[in-house]
């Protein structure tokens, strides 16, 4: 009985199309990565490092990233990532008419799990601010939701940053699921593709705390535009907020390119790669 509604409830509410699926899927994956990572980023703010520190946001957004791969790698490859999506297009792996769609549910799904954040921590933040909501300074609450850059930072060097830490995703990402490498084992690659997220963390979050992600930060920013705290989110840190969005995309072209020169191009055809043992791989780190 329980299988004859369930089959009815799929014919009449399943979708058929795989590009409304994907979209779905795209938008629910980076809409746990937002509540799990900026949920963690508000509970240190707000707590004034209380129960948190940035250890766990470094653990809120790995496993925001990791759970998003979970919810949504099945169904659209989880890109949840518009940079990402960038290197899946000029790497072949995803179809240009499907790039806009990921992009937009991307960026709803990353708006939508800010409001959620914002309504999970509304009398924590209510109760910090006075009502008040600033943008920069000591008692900054916009930095909950988006990256603001660290006084240090110059336009070149935030710019760099961001193109060097996407790269790096990309190219890891990109190591993790080629099957023609030694790759991840299957129903591991989330883990791993969280443990990225933590590396980069822990090295590179120092200059603007490494948003890595268009749809992460310009999702947010513009909900905080409007829960508030004003169009000061967009000129803040000498307008910094096109930093994060241009940089992100800039470093995805990049790692894609990159991997695909340094590795992808020189894997053996399939033929010969039979041909090989597989501990052929390794030879050269046993013999070091």
């Amino acid at each position: 009985m329980e299988n004859e509604y369930r089959r009815k409830m799929k014919e009449k509410l399943g979708l058929r199309r795989d590009i409304f699926k994907e979209f779905l899927a795209e938008f629910l994956g980076i809409f746990f990565l937002i509540l799990f990572g900026c949920g963690s980023v508000a509970q240190m703010v707000l707590s004034r490092a209380g129960p948190g520190d940035i250890l766990s946001v470094h653990i809120g957004f790995t496993l925001g990233v990791m759970m998003a791969v979970y919810i949504a790698g099945g169904v659209s490859g989880a890109h949840v990532n518009p940079a990402v999506s960038l290197a899946m297009l000029i790497l072949g792996k995803l179809p240009l008419k499907k790039f806009p769609i990921y992009v937009a549910a991307q960026f709803l799904g990353a708006f939508a799990g800010s409001c959620a954040v914002y309504g999970l921590y509304y009398d924590a933040l209510m109760d910090f601010t006075k009502g008040e909501f600033i943008v920069t300074g000591e008692n900054a609450t916009a930095t909950i939701f988006a990256s603001y850059p660290a006084k240090h930072l110059s336009v070149l060097n935030g710019l760099g940053d961001q193109v060097i830490a996407t790269a790096a995703l990309v190219i890891c990402i990109l190591a993790i699921t080629d099957r023609k490498n030694i790759g991840a084992p299957k129903g591991m690659e989330p883990l791993c593709i969280g443990l990225i997220i933590a590396a980069i963390g822990v090295s590179m979050n120092l200059n603007c705390g490494y948003p890595i992600n268009p749809a992460r930060d310009l999702g947010p920013r513009f909900f905080t535009a409007l829960a508030g705290w004003g169009m000061e989110v967009f000129r803040a840190g000498g307008c910094w907020w096109w930093i994060p969005v241009v940089g992100p995309m800039v470093g995805g072209a990049v790692g894609a390119g990159v991997y695909l020169i340094f590795i992808e191009l020189h894997h053996p055809e399939p033929e010969k790669q039979e041909e090989n043992n597989v501990q052929d791989k390794y030879e050269i780190v046993t013999m070091t």
